[in-house]
């Protein structure tokens, strides 16, 4: 059976309201729940970014399910802290935790000040960063002296055992790559035939453990208002071309201008009718899936709990 998570977005959401909508989400029905780390929103409009890691704290002791994070160590956290953060957490709420690691976006990390690295070297620091947390998730002494700067670090405080650590990916070269090291694959939908790409490229370079989907919808009475809500919470995805290296929310709303409802389409499943929709995810899921996670990209989330109750939980459990 298919896992069906909830995407919880710190970058639209407060974080107190994004607190009572995953408690919601579990009651719901949902299986568990994944957030995302960012330091700014990808637009104006959505006008939010809560820190991850306190907020994962009370979203675990508030629930009872399995709880993760997109993350990019390396930059903006020193690979030692993240480590002590994942233990920290995977210590309090052994078994419900996990983390995917990824080499960043500039939106998060510029603000250190240090140069934006370009793709290989971001992969080379997050390979090294790997490395270490994984080092000192075991309980070692760290020191090194190369992608990343650590000087005789230990973690004290550890779980029983270390949490998966997934690799985070959007492109079929870097699944193959993450497969070296990561203990899952994660990425983000788009078109079927990129990740039929992407999970192809994770399998052939012998990646193991569970492969995770993050599916943007928009489910509204109409598909109209669902369109709108694209519009004015998620037109950002509608940019040809990378998102990594974009600095300020105000220059992904001016990269993604005034888009077309055919290129807001292709940015989140859109539908006002939940039985479609379903159809639509699980045509994404069948692409080699075992965990999906919907974000519902509006920032009533009240409301697409409840209909992800009523109507879509109920059709994907019946197709899944």
């Amino acid at each position: 059976m298919v896992f069906i998570g909830y995407h919880a977005s710190h970058e639209q959401v407060p974080p107190s309201q994004l607190l009572a909508s995953v408690v919601r989400a579990e009651n719901a029905g949902f299986d568990g729940a994944m957030c995302s780390d960012h330091l700014a929103p990808w637009g104006i409009d959505q006008g939010e970014s809560g820190f991850a890691w306190s907020w994962l704290g009370a979203a675990l002791a508030s629930t009872s399910f399995s709880l993760g994070v997109v993350t990019a160590p390396g930059q903006r956290y020193h690979p030692v802290i993240t480590a002590q953060s994942i233990a920290t957490l995977e210590e309090m709420f052994p078994g419900r935790f996990w983390a995917a690691l990824g080499s960043g976006e500039a939106v998060n990390e510029h603000v250190t000040g240090d140069p934006w690295p370009p793709k290989d070297r971001r992969n080379a620091r997050l390979e090294a960063s790997v490395d270490t947390i994984r080092r000192l998730l075991a309980g070692d002494e760290v020191s090194r002296d190369d992608e990343i700067r650590v000087h005789r670090a230990r973690v004290w405080s550890l779980p029983d055992a270390p949490p998966p650590l997934l690799g985070a990916a959007v492109t079929a070269e870097t699944a193959a790559w993450l497969a070296t090291w990561a203990d899952g694959l994660a990425t983000v939908a788009q078109a079927r035939e990129a990740l039929v790409g992407v999970t192809d490229a994770y399998a052939r370079a012998g990646g193991r453990g569970p492969r995770v989907v993050q599916i943007h919808v928009s489910l509204e009475e109409t598909e109209s208002e669902a369109l709108a809500v694209v519009r004015q919470q998620w037109r950002h995805a509608t940019i040809d071309g990378s998102l990594w290296d974009v600095e300020q929310p105000a220059q992904f709303d001016a990269l993604a201008g005034n888009p077309s409802d055919d290129q807001l389409r292709e940015g989140a499943l859109v539908s006002a009718d939940a039985g479609e929709l379903a159809e639509r995810i699980a045509e994404l899921t069948a692409v080699g899936f075992d965990r999906i996670y919907l974000h519902g990209v509006g920032t009533d989330q009240a409301a697409f709990l409840d209909r992800a109750e009523r109507d879509l939980l109920p059709a994907l459990r019946r197709l899944l």
